[in-house]
């Protein structure tokens, strides 16, 4: 079947009829296999990391495609690629094997991009456009078997039915200061990039985990900052000041404007009572480009994934900025509001933080816990917003309320390694994989706060915004390279 058959069928209210009726069916198993205990759950790590293709300029341009298909994942966007790293036990050598991974495959993806003259870029959003310019990249068609489609979405049936699902009912707007554009399509996500934390903590204690890393949010989201621009081109008002304060981590709102119908897919998620608490949630999500098993060739004949393939491609859709996503282990939290950042040290840094993080606020029983969940979600806003200036809800240890980032951040690094010394790790190991972190509130800098100092210094010598923004993002690309942590950018 082509694409343009499995779009059309992800349309037909047959298809939805079915694909609802087999969700239903496969969340009862699921219940089911829940309180039954029959998962074996236990603590586990995993993550995904997104980036983009450059050219030798630092321009966007389209990822290789046998670089793609043999070490790293599409993503919505030609430009796109992911690298994903094995799951591994949440102890000192599952660790350990998360950062050879990761550094393993990173290196592999910029070496087959090099091969083809392309360059791999991990950062929160492309600025500098395609060779046509950011406008027209986003917004280019094509005609296929008769139908005009995203000629820069990858061609895949899945964007494409996701894309026609989404922008039925109008167009996706991005609406920030100095922006507001209307585009026809979904390929704007596109211009965002994240890492994804994946916690795994036994099935029993499920709730309490993920209840728990929505209270981390604003703080964490505050240190991983990294998206302060958009591209220049794609600014309605050119005003030099209200782009420099339009936010530190942009991508929370470019992803938010998928919210095209309501409710809205991309938000802050409410607390669960229970792991089944989990499973109801994605049953319960709007609907969005559904697909059946027996349309794929190469789709799962047994096991799991076989056996809940229409849940787990709903769950697909399911964004949350901070999700449930089931597996054949159990249920484990994707924790989704981060930008992707500049090195293999900074991904892994992060992920260890949330991880230990997560993991000493419930293993501690840390009042963090009891934070109202109104105050969390408008933490990660004000954060998005306003970095290490902002009002960052917090309950201290000794179950004092703050928004004093001088009172947050060394108590939350304390839990950190809390949790991380509880799952074995030696007191050193844990200096060293936080502390291209922690140099960051130290320092009270950021990638999003470095981006716009430099473009600031470059504004000061006379550049206009989009060179000084250009000429920034080209630096921010060279020193990536290198692979030094970002702490060690700062001057």
């Amino acid at each position: 079947m082509d694409w343009s058959e499995t779009v059309s069928r992800s349309r037909r209210a047959a298809t939805r009829r079915a694909f609802r009726r087999r969700v239903e069916e496969q969340a009862r198993s699921l219940r089911a296999t829940l309180k039954t205990g029959e998962f074996k759950g236990g603590f586990r790590l995993g993550l995904e990391l997104e980036g983009y293709a450059v050219d030798g300029d630092g321009r966007l341009a389209a990822a290789p495609e046998a670089a793609v298909s043999s070490v790293c994942e599409p993503e919505l966007g030609r430009h796109n690629a992911e690298i994903n790293t094995p799951v591994t036990g949440f102890d000192a050598a599952g660790v350990v094997r998360q950062a050879d991974e990761l550094t393993e495959r990173i290196t592999a993806v910029r070496e087959a991009f090099a091969a083809r003259d392309r360059r791999f870029v991990t950062d929160g959003i492309w600025v500098i456009g395609s060779s046509e310019g950011a406008v027209a990249y986003l917004s280019a068609t094509e005609t296929k078997c008769g139908t005009e489609v995203p000629a820069n979405l990858s061609p895949e049936a899945r964007y494409y039915a996701l894309d026609a699902d989404i922008t039925a009912d109008g167009p996706v707007e991005l609406d920030l200061p100095g922006c507001r554009r209307a585009f026809q399509s979904i390929l704007v996500e596109s211009l965002a990039a994240s890492i994804q934390v994946h916690l795994q903590p036994p099935t029993s204690e499920y709730a309490r985990y993920f209840n728990a890393a929505l209270r981390t949010v604003g703080p964490v989201v505050a240190l991983a900052a990294n998206a302060p621009f958009l591209p220049p081109e794609l600014y309605t008002d050119a005003d030099a000041e209200t782009v420099m304060t339009a936010g530190v981590e942009l991508r929370i709102p470019v992803f938010e404007s998928m919210n095209v119908r309501s409710p809205g897919k991309v938000r802050f998620p409410r607390d669960i009572e229970s792991p089944t608490d989990a499973v109801d949630r994605i049953v319960d999500d709007r609907l969005c480009a559904p697909h059946l098993r027996e349309w794929l060739a190469d789709a799962p004949r047994g096991g799991f994934e076989a056996d809940h393939w229409e849940f787990l491609h709903k769950q697909g859709t399911c964004w949350r900025w901070v999700r449930p996503v089931f597996g054949p282990e159990g249920p484990r939290i994707e924790y989704r509001p981060l930008a992707a950042q500049p090195t293999a040290a900074d991904v892994v840094g992060l992920q260890l933080l949330v991880a230990g993080l997560i993991h000493g606020a419930v293993t501690t029983d840390h009042p963090l816990i009891g934070l109202p969940w109104r105050a969390a979600r408008e933490s990660l806003y004000a954060a998005s917003r306003d970095g290490f200036e902002a009002d960052l809800a917090w309950v201290t240890r000794d179950g004092e309320r703050t928004d004093d980032p001088a009172a947050v951040y060394p108590d939350l690094f304390a839990l950190a390694r809390v949790g991380l010394r509880d799952r074995g790790l030696a007191a050193a190991r844990i200096d060293s994989l936080l502390d291209p972190i922690e140099r960051r509130w130290t320092t009270r800098t950021t990638p999003a706060t470095w981006k716009r100092d430099r473009v600031r210094a470059r504004l000061d010598s006379g550049d206009d915004l989009a060179t000084a923004v250009t000429g920034m993002q080209r630096e921010y690309i060279r020193r990536a390279e290198t692979g030094e942590p970002f702490a060690d950018w700062i001057e």
